[in-house]
């Protein structure tokens, strides 16, 4: 199975994240600015992608539409902790698999995560 990646600017985010997953055998892979993770997707991709949606050098939302477009079966959690009905919506009309507030119970984020891993699982059988 290819790695979760995190992109967060929050470094103690990407730590939590990192950590639970590993506990559930997840392998992860973190970034902290959406331009390395443009980069990444050159040779390599993700099983799910979970992304902040404001940091310094581009948005979350931006990102999804530039993954989305590269991956349209891709699933992204959009993260955030400034909820708004705005960015909701953004997140949903771009194609995110589900929208997650900060602060987060980590338990409710790794069950959210296995959801979409296996809706991306689902996906490459279909595509089969």
């Amino acid at each position: 199975m290819k790695p979760i990646w995190i992109v967060d600017d929050d470094q103690s985010i990407r730590f939590v994240l990192e950590k639970a997953l590993a506990r559930e055998q997840f392998a992860v892979r973190s970034f902290s600015n959406p331009r390395d993770v443009m980069a990444a997707l050159d040779s390599d991709e993700p099983q799910v992608l979970v992304s902040d949606i404001r940091m310094p050098g581009g948005s979350g939302i931006e990102l999804l539409a530039k993954v989305k477009a590269r991956l349209p079966a891709l699933p992204v959690i959009i993260m955030t902790a400034y909820s708004d009905l705005d960015s909701a919506v953004a997140a949903f009309q771009g194609g995110a698999f589900e929208y997650l507030p900060k602060p987060f119970d980590v338990t409710r984020a790794v069950e959210l995560i296995r959801r979409a891993v296996d809706e991306s699982l689902r996906e490459a059988v279909q595509a089969e």
